[in-house]
């Protein structure tokens, strides 16, 4: 499922502020549902992008049927609904299907060196 990316992150409830907030990197969370098309699109770009950012990004997929609280803590009302955290904060976010190079220039001004 990761694709054996070191920066792909699936967490918890009670792993969600470890992994994404303390996170020393910018997170993009990826708000998605198994029953949700462009979510089916939009997650396989984010896994072949993750490499790319290894070292500068993590990548977060976070469930919301199995974690409906991280999902209500955002705000999410629909998916996928992608959020791009750093410094604990939301620094960018948008709702639907983009293409990775889209994605790549949203997530870009708010990567690290």
């Amino acid at each position: 499922m990761s694709g054996g990316s070191s920066n792909i992150l699936n967490p918890s409830e009670s792993s969600f502020e470890a992994q994404v907030l303390e996170s020393d990197v910018p997170t993009l969370v990826d708000f998605w549902a198994p029953w949700c098309p462009p979510c089916r699109m939009l997650k396989p770009e984010l896994e072949r992008l993750a490499p790319e950012l290894v070292g500068r990004a993590n990548i977060a997929f976070v469930n919301v049927d199995e974690h409906p609280a991280i999902a209500q803590a955002f705000g999410v009302s629909s998916v996928p609904a992608v959020f791009v955290v750093r410094d604990r904060e939301v620094v960018d976010g948008w709702v639907g299907y983009s293409p990775r190079a889209a994605v790549l220039a949203r997530l870009e001004p708010h990567l690290g060196e």
